[in-house]
C-alpha cells in the first residue's frame, strides 16, 4: 500500500527537505577541482547534525558514509574517501536527511571547472528529464506517466535509462511503495494520489543503459564506462500543481 501522508506529515518533511537544501547549499561551497569526496562527506554530516538531523544514508544497510558521491562513470551510490575531484568531472551528490522520524533525499550532479560539451549536454537533459517527470506528478495521473516521460525525453537525446534502479515512495521509511522506475508505458501502475510523496531520479546514461555494481558492495557504475548522471527530488502529490519539498536545490540553474 502506499502511503497516504497527513498535514502534520508533510510539514515534518519540509523541515528535513530544508535541511537537505542547506546541506547542499554547504557543498557548494567546498565543490571544486582537488577537493577529496571525504570533504563532501564531512561538509555534509556537519550541516545535518548542526541542523538537528540525521543523516539518512549513513549505516543503512551498511552504508558508511553521510552522502553518495559518484564520479563520471559512476551512476550512483559512490563511497566517499580519499579521491580528489578534477576538472571536466561530473560529479553526483547524492544526500538523504531524517528529522523526528520523516525523510527527504535529493540528488544534483555537479560540473568540476571547465566541462566538456558532451557531459554538460548530459547534465542539462537529465534534470531537465526530471521536471518532465515532475510535471506528471499530479493526482489521476499513474506512476507510469512519470516513468515515460522521463524516457522518451532522454532517448530522443540519445540518452539511456538506467533500467537496474529506480525511484521510490518516502516518508516515516527512507523507501517506500511505489517504485518508479526511469522507463515505461504510460498508463499503467498505481494511481497518483493526493497525500502521496515520491522521490523522483532520473539516472542517464551517454552510452548504454547496462550497469555493473563494483567490488566495495555499493558503487555502480556504467558497463561501457560512459558518464552518467543524476537528479532528484522530493515531490508531494497534491490536489493540483505538484509541490516540489526541495525545489530551493534548483535555485541559480
Amino acid at each position: 500500500m502506499i502511503p497516504i501522508k497527513k498535514e502534520a506529515d508533510i510539514d515534518k518533511m519540509k523541515q528535513s527537505a530544508d535541511i537537505l537544501v542547506q546541506t547542499f547549499r554547504a557543498i557548494e561551497k567546498v565543490i571544486c577541482p582537488g577537493v577529496r569526496t571525504s570533504k563532501l562527506d564531512e561538509v555534509a554530516e556537519s550541516t545535518i547534525d548542526s541542523h538537528g538531523g540525521t543523516p539518512a544514508f549513513k549505516g543503512y544497510r551498511g552504508f558508511p558514509a553521510s552522502v553518495c558521491v559518484s564520479i563520471d562513470s559512476q551512476v550512483v551510490h559512490g563511497i566517499p574517501g580519499d579521491r580528489q575531484l578534477e576538472d571536466g568531472q561530473l560529479v553526483s551528490v547524492d544526500i538523504g536527511v531524517v528529522k523526528d522520524g520523516y525523510y527527504a533525499d535529493a540528488a544534483k550532479t555537479y560540473g568540476i571547472g571547465d566541462m566538456p560539451q558532451d557531459k554538460a549536454e548530459l547534465m542539462r537533459s537529465t534534470r531537465a528529464a526530471l521536471h518532465r517527470g515532475i510535471k506528471k506528478c499530479r493526482e489521476g495521473h499513474r506512476v507510469s506517466d512519470i516513468s515515460h516521460a522521463i524516457q522518451s525525453y532522454v532517448e530522443n537525446r540519445n540518452y539511456s535509462v538506467v533500467r537496474a534502479l529506480v525511484g521510490h515512495g518516502i516518508g516515516t521509511q527512507l523507501h517506500e511503495e511505489p517504485q518508479i522506475p526511469n522507463y515505461g508505458a504510460p498508463n499503467t501502475g498505481p494511481k497518483l494520489k493526493a497525500g502521496m510523496v515520491l522521490a523522483i531520479e532520473p539516472m542517464i546514461n551517454m552510452g548504454t543503459h547496462e550497469v555493473k555494481f563494483l567490488d566495495d558492495g555499493w558503487t555502480v557504475e556504467t558497463m561501457d564506462g560512459s558518464p552518467s548522471a543524476h537528479f532528484e527530488h522530493t515531490v508531494l502529490i497534491t490536489k493540483g500543481k505538484p509541490e516540489v519539498l526541495t525545489l530551493e536545490l534548483d535555485d541559480g540553474e
